[in-house]
């Protein structure tokens, strides 16, 4: 394994490690010239795809008529379920739930039952709502409480424990329990779902697609084809947002338009209305978190139970997963002496519920953080000091729920010097004698922590390949298996090339994602992008620059240590050439200068029937104060000030980073703020659009908004340089802004009882709060 420690030189490459470095494609999307799959030439004669959709969620299809389709001016082509030469699946995990077409059982509201191929965009969808169906209905789920009430699951729950949960609890001075509603999110990427297929010889295809899993893809289409996967292509250069609702989702939309391309031998594009993308693909899962726990008089934790259950959609999709990193991170940074937590994840007839930035970590941590402030009213304390009282210690609180070693502890220190920067104390106080003062305008503050683990819980996923090629002029050709959505993760791969050569990074090439360069990639996800293509990449370009010092040993005669790799150039000995003119003369001595990199993360390994393992390699730290004032006549409030100190080891680009950070901080406090998905009691989801559902707007950011990397705290020496990851971990961040709401409304009722907000607290959710504390001072 190459070390992963920066070259010491006294001058820098443009665009190495550890340096702000732009994204790749600023100046692309500054300008609109950005080529996203909409903007690709359309090959001649595209057919432009649109899918009907069902309008019932839980029905027999006994009849669906499509005549009034067919000859719609335009319509070239209509597929359902019976064209399909392959599998009816889209499926992820081999769970075989999620046909592409529904047959003869519908699901959900939205649910696809046919592509229509028509000559414009315009006419295949006007001919798509010309479907006639006729249904027996039958009895939906549509809501967690009456999916309890059946008990059917779409995976088998898991549990964690340490301990005795029960007798912990029974047996501790004070105990509590409860239960929070957390909503779920759409994913509200600016660049929809999207896919083009172009028919290529014989049985092959390729699809341009916008994905985090290429690979994944690949293999549906090849399915729903009923081809090889060698035969299938994806291409990726860019997505333009993704946040997860594009690792399994895409599938649908891919498969689609390469069957309609090698039904009809043209090219075609599927690209739904923002409408339908937001009916047809799945969301965050909205969670009920029933809880109990034991504690002392102090406020530290003796004993918790957990049952976290899910509203899963129709099919599985990645609700095991999900449903398990809950339960991974119901913990956040706190130390349980006994710990009980079990998944639940339910079968409705909504939309099949998927991956979202966090991957049920932050439901986790937002059940963790709500015990943590029902115990700090039960003891009368700052929920800050009993942040502080129950965070992972020395030998004896130091074993999470898994029973893995928390062994980078930082979270004491990251939250003190917060606390210390942002001035916490001060302003609590301040904020306290503005509230006693009475008034409609409350004031509130809350300063809360995340730990986060770093590693696909599927073992398996934590791999990823490379490939580098080195030109006879000094130029770099470099592929890998992440994707692009926007995070920065191609420029990122390419300082790291950049650096192991020594070279500038305008020397790189960063070139677009296929399945056809490098196979059998994972999904990007799981905040692993740069740790696992960073190192494939890195593994590629060392042992190119190995072949490079072993031809210079031998050409001129040197011991290998004489050999040096400074910018642009190489010292051979007593002389120093240019490294293209090293390249140039090692090609002409057939010395190979293309090379394949492969990385899989070490050491870690889960038993999920046992509970017990080393799922993540590490975790990443951060922590975020909060301050907002709050209308207590209308229920609304604006974020005054947030400041976040965030740890990324030491990063590859701090640019990139806080921008991640920022992005993220603000994409959490929406979803627990302000984000409102809502079905009607037909199972039609009615925020389905800008119009009805609220995303954070730029009057939404925080007024002050002072945003801090951690400085002087590397990551473990084998990982990348010894960065962190920084996608997912940023959004848990925005919890602070729900407690800071919280202590703003406790202050209704004196601080005497918690509020019990549930995410999204909206404005209409916190004035009922307000009403109920009111009540429950001043009964009538």
């Amino acid at each position: 394994m190459p070390d992963s420690t920066p070259i010491a030189t006294a001058e820098r490459i443009t665009g190495g490690v550890h340096v702000d470095r732009r994204h790749d494609s600023a100046h692309k999307h500054v300008t609109g010239e950005a080529v996203y799959i909409d903007d690709i030439r359309e090959p001649a004669g595209l057919l432009h795809v649109y899918l009907g959709l069902s309008d019932r969620p839980h029905a027999k299809l006994l009849s669906l008529d499509l005549s009034k389709v067919k000859s719609a001016p335009g319509v070239v082509r209509v597929l359902t379920s019976a064209d399909i030469p392959g599998t009816n699946d889209v499926s992820c995990m081999g769970r075989h739930d999620e046909p592409l077409f529904a047959d003869d059982l519908i699901e959900y509201a939205g649910q696809p039952l046919f592509a229509v191929a028509a000559e414009t965009r315009e006419l295949a969808r006007r001919a798509a709502r010309l479907a006639v169906a006729e249904y027996e209905d039958l009895d939906p789920v549509l809501t967690t409480a009456k999916a309890r009430e059946t008990g059917t699951v779409v995976f088998p729950p898991m549990t964690l424990k340490r301990g005795d949960a029960a007798e912990a609890i029974a047996s501790a001075p004070r105990r509590l329990e409860g239960r929070i509603a957390i909503g779920g999110q759409d994913h509200f990427y600016l660049e929809g779902q999207i896919a083009m297929a172009v028919p290529g010889e014989d049985d092959e295809v390729l699809v341009h697609s916008s994905t985090q899993h290429p690979s994944e893809v690949q293999h549906i289409v090849a399915h729903v084809l009923s081809i090889p996967a060698n035969a299938v292509s994806i291409e990726v250069r860019r997505m333009g947002g993704a946040f997860g609702g594009k690792e399994t989702q895409a599938n649908l939309f891919a498969a689609t338009a390469a069957l309609v391309a090698k039904k009809t031998g043209r090219a075609a594009k599927l690209r739904p209305d923002r409408d339908d993308d937001m009916v047809i693909t799945g969301k965050r899962h909205d969670f009920e978190v029933d809880y109990s726990v034991g504690f002392d008089d102090e406020g530290r934790i003796k004993g918790v139970d957990f049952l976290f259950a899910a509203r899963c959609g129709f099919a599985a999709d990645l609700s095991g997963p999900v449903t398990d990193r809950a339960l991974f991170h119901c913990d956040n940074t706190y130390f349980y002496e006994a710990v009980h937590a079990q998944s639940l994840p339910l079968k409705t007839n909504t939309v099949s519920n998927t991956a979202f930035r966090g991957f049920g970590g932050p439901q986790g941590m937002v059940a963790a953080e709500r015990i943590i402030e029902e115990i700090a009213y039960a003891v009368g304390k700052d929920p800050l000091e009993i942040r502080k009282l129950n965070f992972y210690g020395e030998a004896g609180r130091d074993v999470t729920p898994y029973h893995q070693t928390v062994e980078d502890n930082i979270a004491p220190e990251l939250v003190a010097d917060l606390e210390a920067r942002s001035d916490y104390q001060a302003r609590r106080a301040a904020i306290r004698e503005h509230n006693a003062k009475g008034g409609y305008l409350r004031k509130g503050i809350a300063l809360t922590p995340v730990k986060f683990g770093i590693s696909f819980t599927a073992t398996q996923y934590n791999q990823a390949g490379a490939l580098v090629h080195v030109y006879t002029d000094g130029s770099v050709h470099l592929n890998h298996g992440g994707t692009e959505m926007g995070q920065g993760l191609y420029v990122k791969v390419a300082q790291v090339v950049a650096e192991e050569f020594q070279i500038d990074i305008d020397k790189v090439r960063i070139t677009a994602t296929t399945t056809g360069k490098v196979p059998n990639t994972s999904a990007t996800a799981a905040s692993s992008g740069a740790d696992l293509n960073g190192k494939a990449a890195q593994v590629a370009a060392h042992t190119i620059k190995e072949r490079l010092i072993g031809f210079a040993v031998e050409n001129w005669g040197v011991p290998r240590e004489q050999v040096v790799f400074l910018p642009n150039r190489v010292r051979i000995g007593n002389q120093e050439i240019p490294f293209a003119d090293l390249v140039r003369t090692a090609y002409m001595a057939r010395i190979q200068l293309s090379s394949t990199g492969f990385y899989k993360t070490p050491e870690i390994h889960w038993d999920r029937a046992a509970g017990s393992g080393k799922p993540f390699y590490y975790f990443s730290y951060g922590a975020a104060a909060a301050e907002v004032t709050v209308d207590t006549l209308t229920g609304e409030y604006r974020v005054d000030r947030v400041d976040i100190l965030h740890d990324v080891g030491k990063s590859l680009n701090p640019a990139l980073d806080r921008g991640q950070v920022e992005g993220g901080f603000v994409q959490g406090m929406g979803w627990l703020t302000m984000e409102e998905l809502w079905w009607d009691q037909r199972g039609h989801l009615r925020t389905h659009a800008p119009s009805t559902y609220k995303i954070p707007a730029c009057s939404d950011r925080p007024k002050i908004f002072n945003v801090h990397l951690l400085e002087n705290s590397p990551n473990r020496k084998d990982t990348i340089y010894r960065s962190k990851a920084v996608g997912e971990p940023p959004l848990m961040l925005g919890m602070s802004v729900l407690h800071a709401i919280s202590d703003a409304v406790a202050s209704v009722a004196g601080y005497q009882r918690c509020p019990r907000i549930d995410p999204p607290a909206t404005p209409e959710k916190v004035l009922a709060a307000i009403e109920a504390l009111l009540e429950q001072v001043s009964p009538p």
